[in-house]
């Protein structure tokens, strides 16, 4: 486990003031087993697989399932006391209700790809509620235009698959890895390869129900728009349990166009990637390009390779013709585009090469218990980089090991939102950046080794993104920029963190935190506090 997340525990665990933070994990079980039977009437053979004790044999697998990174599945990681996997909403109620009674705090899970693991991971007893079960998509494409009800702890790929046995050309705006859940995906933002054409994920949810701290279960109408408005981008775990959202399908062409370029930094990569910030967020809406500057050794001599990743809502010829008027650095030429559907771009994406050999039924796969050692950081651009600043930042980066940056481009439609229309405020951003590191290595000095390098990667990029605050992106989840122990000072420290994730929607946040919790039962180290009148 990291060592700075790691102390930090240590530090909210002794500065934490609630009576279950050294509590037994069996006596901790039977009491919740106790509230838990009294609020469902479970049956006993039900009971042992939707409450797992420690000593259950299920109780390791499911908690591995879904952990996204091996830096949090070490013997040191804290356990939970119990893990509850509900398989209908009144599980669900229970499980808020019987982590309140007991004074616990309750961590939920839909996918396990918070990066820095905190939705399963605390220094305090705790409870994680798992939502793998909460999987069922139903979609209507009689419902204007097409929509979905989608469970929270479904996946996107099974959500896309779903899609797609009811028509090929409707689609869902979300994120290209399948394997990821909807709940924090959706109630974080959310965006993937076709943001500049159709905006974010949260710009196309229209309903979603949830269970509140006081176990009711709310839709959009009973809920109130503060709080819906909250679910969208300002990170549903603040406030609530969402169970499901609706959301609203779009239409895409029968043929789409995907290319991938890559240079290196002899073959005209800083020209390259230099000319792509005027025009990745400025050309046509349905054309999204990615760029990946990694840092790899080359035959022993450090070099910067750039990775153009790409996806045209079109067809080849209009995609290659606007780019030799626009971007005539990037070299496009017919050969280096394929023409699709929009279903084989997901897998495309995936990286299959031959995605007309490779049956969708891929996307259903969740591949449990799978991960690598990851760390990510994000940040965003405002202004372009001059290329003497993108040469210095290159040569740089060449000195890093296993160091990379992912440059996503904005504008387009995302633009036409309003950064208060939702909670997510970073829609007139120039491009986002992902700090990006992975490893295999499970030795500690290999987390130092990466870990450090790309903190040195964020220091370098200090000059060069957004300031007062440094923005940051909620679902590329950071510790470093911030942690909170819901102490005394705890609206101080959220704001540390909370101003760089939501800008001034931060203020908003707290209000309607304070009004639907405020009693700040729905925490997490890097939760919306409430007002400092009600802190606990």
């Amino acid at each position: 486990m990291n060592k700075t997340y790691l102390i930090f525990l240590l530090f909210f665990a002794a500065s934490y003031s609630s009576p279950g933070a050294a509590a037994d994990p069996a006596n901790v079980y039977e009491d919740f087993v106790r509230c838990f039977r009294n609020k469902t009437n479970i049956s006993d053979k039900d009971l042992t697989d939707v409450v797992l004790s420690r000593t259950s044999d299920s109780f390791t697998p499911v908690l591995r399932a879904y952990i996204r990174n091996a830096r949090f599945n070490t013997s040191s990681t804290p356990k939970p006391s119990v893990i509850v996997l509900p398989r209908v909403d009144s599980h669900v109620q229970a499980a808020v209700i019987c982590t309140k009674t007991l004074n616990l705090q309750l961590k939920i899970r839909s996918g396990g790809h918070d990066y820095d693991g905190l939705s399963y991971v605390s220094a305090v007893t705790f409870i994680v509620l798992d939502l793998s079960n909460f999987r069922n998509i139903t979609v209507d494409m009689k419902d204007d235009g097409g929509s979905a009800w989608v469970q929270t702890g479904a996946t996107l790929g099974e959500l896309f698959f779903r899609i797609w046995e009811k028509s090929e050309v409707h689609a869902f705006p979300a994120g290209i890895c399948p394997t990821v859940g909807v709940g924090g995906h959706v109630s974080g933002g959310g965006y993937g390869h076709m943001i500049r054409k159709f905006g974010l994920t949260i710009d196309y949810v229209v309903d979603a129900t949830i269970v509140d701290v006081n176990g009711r279960v709310l839709d959009r109408k009973s809920m109130g728009e503060d709080l819906f408005w909250a679910l969208r981008g300002g990170g549903a775990g603040s406030f609530g349990v969402v169970l499901a959202f609706k959301v609203k399908l779009v239409e895409v062409p029968k043929t789409v166009t995907v290319f991938r370029i890559d240079r290196t930094t002899d073959q005209n990569a800083l020209d390259m990637v230099y000319k792509w910030q005027f025009v990745a967020p400025r050309t046509d809406p349905g054309l999204f390009i990615r760029v990946l500057l990694a840092s790899p050794t080359k035959n022993k001599t450090q070099t910067v390779n750039a990775k153009v990743r790409a996806l045209y809502l079109g067809n080849a010829s209009d995609v290659v013709s606007m780019m030799a008027k626009e971007f005539p650095e990037l070299g496009l030429k017919m050969d280096d585009c394929k023409e699709m559907t929009w279903i084989q771009s997901l897998l495309w994406w995936m990286n299959y090469k031959d995605v007309e050999k490779v049956k969708p039924e891929v996307l259903l796969e969740r591949e449990p218990d799978k991960a690598k050692f990851v760390k990510r950081k994000s940040d965003y651009v405002e202004k372009e980089i001059t290329k003497p600043e993108l040469n210095r930042l290159i040569q740089q980066l060449a000195t890093l090991d296993r160091t990379g940056l992912v440059l996503n481009p904005y504008g387009g439609n995302l633009n036409a939102t309003a950064t208060n229309e939702t909670a997510f405020p970073h829609r007139h951003k120039l491009y986002k950046i992902q700090h990006s590191s992975t490893w295999s290595d499970a030795r500690p000095e290999a987390d130092r080794l990466y870990v450090g390098s790309l903190r040195t990667t964020y220091r370098i990029m200090t000059p060069f993104v957004s300031k007062n605050p440094r923005s940051a992106y909620l679902n590329y989840r950071d510790v470093d920029i911030g942690v909170n122990d819901h102490g005394k000072d705890s609206y101080r420290k959220g704001e540390n963190y909370g101003r760089k994730y939501f800008g001034e929607n931060f203020d908003r946040l707290v209000r309607v935190k304070t009004a639907v919790d405020p009693d700040n039962f729905f925490r997490n180290e890097q939760s919306i506090p409430t007002l400092p009148h009600k802190r606990r």
